[in-house]
């Protein structure tokens, strides 16, 4: 009987505007460009909003009335949940309608979809409390499953995540990790007692990616079909893991492409084969046992052909600037400043390094779609232009304590 899992990223970067070196010194105000451009903030929010997040909310809260069975996972990033509240307070409350129904589940991750976990074990166990309270703030919800930014994911940090008393994370299932292994199954980490969900690429990407290929041999894509290949799992795997970024509806997908058809179509194309069925990520945790022990001693994602950090870490630009921004710690806390805080972990949000990706072939054609920026190096210029007058900042507010 294969259970699936849908699990949700839903997630918006506070993107820094096109910053110069003469603004150093003068401009404070990294993340609010004003007009009409790729980097208004207020501006992405509401179109994602109006294009994905509010339709596919709806169609989903139409399915979770229409069928008992279905049930879905999310995992919101503090900083979509601060642009919602800003920008599109209706988007919200269609959220909350969804938590209302009683069958979706709500992730942990760090508040602001950071790297943290690399640099910082202390910055990084704050923002994960601070993410809970904003979750709790907003849903009345505790989380109990935990999922790293991009579904990176080590060792290191499955033993972390369980002494913070989760109870299961996810990751990719990455083919050279798992060899002969399917990712339909739970695991457990090498040293850990967690629960290990590993995100069957193949089937997630069926939708998320190709679903609008025209040059895809599978194409059209339809629920019927689909439900199929959920069901031709049973027998050898019990979890199947449909793990996507939410704006895959409507805004990856466009609604011409027919996506939301789809969504409607699909749980009740499942639920006709009668061994499928859908749980949450912690009702599966209670169902099934760890079948295998995995050892993953490195960090892996969901991105990229590498399935690495690579996108984020992978060429000196980008190593460069995070390791200037982590340098920083001692002396940004030190001032007290909430505001401060608040525009240094705002800088740490994983989406301004994988802007400055230089990679090419596919994986850069990807960089380049998510990208707001004309180029990595325009990135590059924008974030370190800033990061520089943030340094002065601090600077400046630590000779006016000691005066």
């Amino acid at each position: 009987m294969p259970s699936v899992c849908f699990y949700f990223q839903v997630h918006q970067p506070f993107r820094v505007k096109k910053y110069r070196y003469f603004d150093i010194g003068k401009d404070h105000d990294y993340f609010n460009e004003k007009g009409d451009n790729d980097l208004n903030n207020e501006k992405i929010m509401k179109k994602v909003a109006r294009k994905s997040y509010l339709p596919t909310n709806q169609v989903l809260l139409d399915l979770l009335e229409e069928e008992p069975e279905f049930k879905i996972s999310f995992s919101f990033s503090g900083v979509a949940l601060e642009q919602m509240e800003k920008y599109a307070p209706e988007v919200i409350d269609s959220f909350q309608k969804l938590v209302d129904t009683g069958r979706v589940e709500i992730l942990a991750e760090t508040y602001y979809h950071s790297l943290a976990f690399l640099y910082s074990k202390e910055e990084f166990r704050k923002q994960v409390e601070l993410h809970e309270k904003k979750i709790n703030e907003i849903f009345d919800y505790q989380p109990k499953i935990f999922r790293g930014t991009e579904l990176s994911y080590s060792n290191d940090l499955a033993e972390e995540v369980e002494d913070m008393g989760y109870e299961g994370i996810l990751t990719e299932g990455v083919d050279r990790i798992l060899g002969w292994r399917s990712p339909n199954f739970l695991y457990s980490p090498k040293g850990s007692d967690i629960a290990l969900f590993l995100k069957n690429y193949k089937l997630s990407d069926d939708i998320a990616f190709r679903f609008s290929s025209k040059g895809w041999k599978e194409h059209p894509l339809t629920a019927p079909k689909f439900a199929r290949w959920v069901s031709a799992i049973n027998g050898n795997g019990e979890v199947v893991n449909l793990f996507m970024d939410y704006e895959t509806f409507g805004e990856h997908q466009w609604e011409s492409t027919g996506i939301f058809n789809f969504l409607r179509s699909l749980p009740s194309e499942i639920l006709k084969h009668p061994d499928n069925n859908f749980l949450t990520l912690r009702e599966a945790v209670e169902r099934y046992d760890r079948v295998a022990e995995l050892d993953i001693p490195y960090f892996i994602s969901w991105a990229d052909s590498e399935r690495d950090l690579s996108a984020w870490i992978g060429n000196p630009m980008q190593r460069d600037m995070l390791n200037k921004l982590y340098d920083l710690e001692e002396d940004v806390l030190r001032t007290g400043d909430e505001k401060l805080i608040d525009k240094w972990r705002k800088l740490q949000t994983s989406d301004h390094f994988y802007y400055i990706c230089t990679k090419t072939l596919s994986d850069g054609t990807v960089h380049n779609y998510f990208s707001p920026y004309e180029s990595p190096y325009e990135a590059f210029i924008s974030y370190a232009n800033a990061l520089n007058d943030f340094r002065l900042e601090i600077k400046n507010k630590a000779k006016k304590a000691e005066a």
